[in-house]
């Protein structure tokens, strides 16, 4: 297990650093490598119960999603679907895991986060409005989850899956915003590094 575990964090700072600095060949080929060794390492975890599935099916989407991220643009809707499967199967898998409970500050904040970004690149979606939209508001229902089970119950597997939540839709909302507002200097880069940290905290959490 600690060769897949090095393996993946090599391979994920490969990818990072190539997203950096080059070159685009590189990036290309460390992403699904990094996918697929975070597969592997999920497949290892000690214990899988049957929701602890979801998690490797979603990896898999997310693998379908960059790969149709390479194709022409109008790829990109299949894209945005693959990318909401993969979070959808990520947030069935951490709900089984927890109770019903609620504290208004934590979905407050979530939606004043899915607001700011709506209304950002509101105007630059065209058709693909309603599809970002809905992926949005996904992946804000993903880390609401997790926020609340990690207040209500703080433990190294809650604080893993908060963690990971947190920095895909941290990735996600430096992509969105470079990709249909404004570029800006590394925004590549941290939304690699937000990506690949992201994925490996959920993964991670198989182990706790």
């Amino acid at each position: 297990m600690i060769w897949s575990f090095l393996a993946v964090l090599f391979s994920g700072w490969l990818y990072v650093d190539a997203t950096y600095r080059g070159p685009q060949w590189q990036r290309w080929v460390f992403k699904p490598v990094t996918l697929l060794l975070l597969l592997a390492w999920a497949w290892q975890a000690p214990v899988l119960s049957a929701t602890d599935y979801l998690i490797l099916f979603g990896l898999l989407a997310t693998l379908v999603g960059d790969a149709l991220m390479l194709l022409p643009e109008r790829r990109m809707l299949y894209a945005i679907g693959a990318f909401f499967l993969s979070h959808l199967l990520y947030t069935i898998c951490f709900a089984s895991h927890m109770t019903l409970t609620f504290f208004w500050p934590i979905p407050l904040t979530v939606l004043v986060i899915g607001a700011l970004l709506i209304a950002a690149i509101w105007t630059k979606l065209e058709e693909l409005r309603w599809p970002v939209c809905t992926f949005i508001g996904m992946t804000l229902l993903m880390v609401w989850l997790t926020t609340e089970q990690y207040v209500f119950r703080p433990t190294d597997y809650g604080f893993s899956l908060m963690v990971g939540t947190s920095l895909l839709l941290f990735a996600n909302i430096v992509w969105l915003i470079s990709h249909y507002r404004r570029r800006f200097a590394a925004d590549s880069a941290i939304t690699a590094a937000c990506y690949f940290a992201g994925h490996f905290m959920i993964v991670r959490s198989l182990y706790l």
